[in-house]
């Protein structure tokens, strides 16, 4: 193939390609909404859960990114963090450890929140389902990190209380896009149950200790 034509060839590929990379913001952006309208035409209300929880807030929105996004840019993953960190709420007593006993079982049950679920009743943690906490429960997932000797390895001051409470609470007030619930901030689990979860993972008698 002629030199000329070989770079014409080419210039037009690169020209090609370049018209499709800007068409996909767009083409992403129909493909969002259609999505969007199948979900709600498609989500009926039951029990507790209802269209509400089809709504987005900022965080939601901001982690909802197709894979051809790529990560959230850092000044973005920074400010959301900021704004979180904004919506940390400690216990008015002061008090930041409760019974890890209660706790354990908060960190076992999966209840809450469905559909098929008693609204009056108290959600669990589901801790269990992405992390290790003791070496008794085998039974365990992985998309977190092992918790196990949480609190023998990062001590049981003041500060590690206060830092444990707010994780738990928010997550996204510490690492953007995080896949953890905010517990506290969803009104997921009370005040009183983040409590004995951090007593789950902090206190010496605790099993996460053993």
């Amino acid at each position: 193939m002629p030199f000329a034509r070989t770079v014409a060839v080419t210039l037009a590929g690169l020209a090609l390609a370049g018209l499709a990379h800007a068409a996909q913001p767009q083409r992403g952006a129909k493909d969002e909404a259609r999505a969007r309208e199948v979900i709600r035409a498609s989500f009926k209300e039951k029990g507790q859960a209802g269209l509400d929880r089809l709504e987005q807030d900022e965080v939601q929105a901001a982690c909802s990114r197709t894979p051809g996004q790529g990560p959230l840019p850092a000044a973005a993953a920074k400010k959301l963090v900021a704004a979180q960190q904004a919506t940390l709420a400690y216990p008015a007593d002061g008090k930041l450890m409760g019974d890890w006993k209660k706790g354990e079982q908060i960190a076992q049950s999966g209840v809450g929140k469905q559909f098929s679920d008693d609204p009056a009743k108290p959600s669990g943690g589901n801790c269990y389902a992405c992390h290790r906490l003791s070496k008794q429960e085998v039974s365990f997932g992985t998309l977190g990190p092992s918790l196990y000797q949480y609190g023998k390895v990062r001590g049981q001051g003041e500060a590690m209380q206060r830092y444990t409470y707010a994780k738990i609470f928010n997550p996204q007030a510490f690492t953007a896009c995080s896949t953890m619930p905010r517990f506290g901030h969803h009104a997921i689990l009370t005040e009183e149950q983040i409590k004995d979860l951090v007593a789950l993972l902090l206190d010496p008698a605790s099993p996460v200790n053993q």
